[in-house]
């Protein structure tokens, strides 16, 4: 039935809901610097590491991310599923930051809540763009509405924090914000040549390890925990907040080098056998992409790679999404991931579409419906020195298969499996 109904009509309805939600809980985003995230990848890492500067520099600070939520010291798990919740929900969340007396809100915040009016009378201070790239075309139907969508969080904002490396950031930057922050990692950006009014934060010195990163920031020195260019850019992100609410960058780095790991973000899983197992949240071609190039540079024998695609979503991607890991990979296990209401098997068989590219399946690619399943035959494959991929899941914690939510965590299920071994 919901599925008749008009995504037009249905946004009359979350408008309605989120008009009620702002007058229930009082408008309480006036009493709060709320900062948010938006983007194709990167949102959840960015948000981190934003939380982590703002709490360096004395600041009580709220989050609210994929993955996770925080109200000062107290933290718990994002089991939704959601990036952005119900505008009754943020609402309600923002009120309990205000009265927790919260200084900052950190809100990621999805295309989708911004398209639907779930976060609507939220007064963000700060906007931030991490990437946008192919994702959601189910939804929003052509990459142009994808990227008006997530413009939407730039209407009314006091400071703009957009990565100039991105494509068309000018689009961004074409906002009324009085502050506009371009962060690079290039020596020169062609899209900042031409913009006035923007503070440029630039990465220099850069040095990529495959465990850690180190680069400068106007001489100021920072390393990461974090391996890829890509987290780079995500810490970039984080510092230009920090510059534009007056925190100095010996306090942003500090916070930045504290971070060990981000949940289910390239996060290793400990083990005996000396493989290299990692879990990922990767569920783009442009993120699977970056990944398996980081991957390649690490390898030093074989690459195993288990992955799927999500159900009820744009399927364009599925095939370009088995070709990139099957290019990078030396062994591909297409298993199920999330179908919701869709036939799990044809997903798989989509994705394989691109497998079998690169990939004879029964040699080296297999279709594997059972996840579990999936990740025992890679671990069987595994000996010491090979890495073993899981992406898809992250840090979730359910999986949906029809209308169930399957408790589920790739991290646990790897950690039981390599138990039984």
């Amino acid at each position: 039935m919901k599925k008749l109904i008009p995504q037009s009509i249905r946004n009359i309805y979350h408008l309605f809901q989120a008009v009620l939600a702002n007058i229930r809980y009082g408008f309480p985003s006036r009493r709060i610097k709320i900062i948010g995230v938006t983007g194709t990848n990167g949102k959840t890492t960015t948000c981190q590491m934003i939380a982590s500067i703002l709490e360096e520099a004395g600041k009580k600070t709220a989050m609210a991310s994929t993955i996770n939520f925080k109200l000062g010291d107290e933290e718990w798990i994002n089991k939704t599923k959601y990036t952005t919740l119900s505008a009754a929900s943020v609402q309600g969340f923002i009120r309990r930051a205000v009265d927790s007396g919260c200084e900052y809100l950190v809100l990621e915040t999805s295309s989708h809540s911004l398209h639907q009016y779930r976060v609507f009378g939220v007064e963000y201070k700060t906007a931030v763009i991490t990437n946008v790239t192919r994702e959601h075309l189910d939804y929003h139907k052509t990459i142009e509405e994808y990227r008006l969508a997530k413009k939407k969080l730039f209407r009314n904002v006091e400071t703009a924090v957009v990565n100039l490396d991105m494509e068309n950031p000018e689009e961004f930057l074409d906002c009324p914000a009085e502050e506009k922050y371009g962060y690079t990692t290039k020596a020169q950006s062609s899209s900042a040549s031409w913009w006035t009014k923007l503070e440029i934060i630039r990465a220099e010195n850069i040095e990529l390890g495959l465990e850690n990163t180190k680069y400068e920031i106007q001489d100021t020195k920072y390393e990461l925990n974090l391996p890829g260019l890509f987290n780079i850019e995500n810490a970039l992100a984080a510092a230009s907040v920090a510059i534009s609410e007056g925190i100095d960058l010996e306090v942003s780095a500090r916070a930045l080098k504290k971070i060990k790991t981000i949940p289910g973000r390239m996060e290793y899983v400990p083990n005996e056998r000396g493989i290299k197992i990692i879990v990922d949240y990767a569920v783009t071609p442009d993120s699977l992409e970056k990944l398996y190039e980081l991957i390649s540079g690490m390898r030093e024998r074989k690459v195993i790679a288990v992955f799927g695609s999500c159900g009820e979503r744009d399927r364009g991607k599925r095939p370009i999404m088995g070709e990139i890991v099957s290019r990078y990979a030396d062994y591909a296990i297409v298993t199920n991931e999330d179908s919701y209401g869709e036939d799990p098997q044809q997903i798989i068989d989509e994705v394989f579409e691109g497998v079998a590219k690169n990939r004879n399946e029964g040699a080296d690619a297999w279709r594997i419906m059972d996840r579990r399943a999936a990740i025992r035959k890679a671990l069987e494959l595994a000996r010491p020195g090979d890495i073993v991929v899981v992406t898809g899941k992250g840090a979730e914690e359910t999986m949906a298969i029809g209308e169930e939510r399957i408790p589920w965590n790739d991290k646990q299920v790897i950690l039981e499996e390599l138990e039984k071994m």
